[in-house]
């Protein structure tokens, strides 16, 4: 069943899949490595391997295609619901800190996105 609501997002959402690395802030030492499912100027929507509770903050690094370096963000879990029991997990992260640079590039990647979708 889709939903056929009012869209609430305040940013467009566009799929795309890059590289993410991800870990609980106050965790240093449990690195793990995934995909972006989407991803707008707001957030993203990763694959985990492991639940998060709501509002837990993670460290990011994700390498997109108009930079040639990471980037490094801050982002809150607002939703992980298990799509494969005790293995996939879809969680979704609200950016809370980005610098402008790198604002500027995730801008860039998702109109380059949304251009290529309306193209069809």
């Amino acid at each position: 069943m889709s939903y056929a609501g009012p869209e609430r997002r305040r940013h467009p959402r566009v799929k795309g899949r890059f590289i993410v690395s991800y870990r609980i802030i106050s965790d240093s030492n449990n690195i793990d490595i995934t995909q972006t499912k989407n991803i707008s100027m707001g957030g993203m929507l990763l694959t985990t391997n492991r639940s998060f509770n709501l509002g837990v903050n993670l460290a990011l690094e994700i390498r997109l295609p108009f930079d040639p370096h990471p980037i490094m963000l801050i982002g809150r879990v607002v939703e992980s619901r298990e799509i494969m029991k005790d293995m996939i997990y879809d969680t979704r992260i609200e950016f809370l800190a980005v610098d402008e640079r790198h604002r500027k590039i995730i801008g860039e990647t998702v109109g380059y996105y949304v251009k290529k979708e309306k193209e069809g």
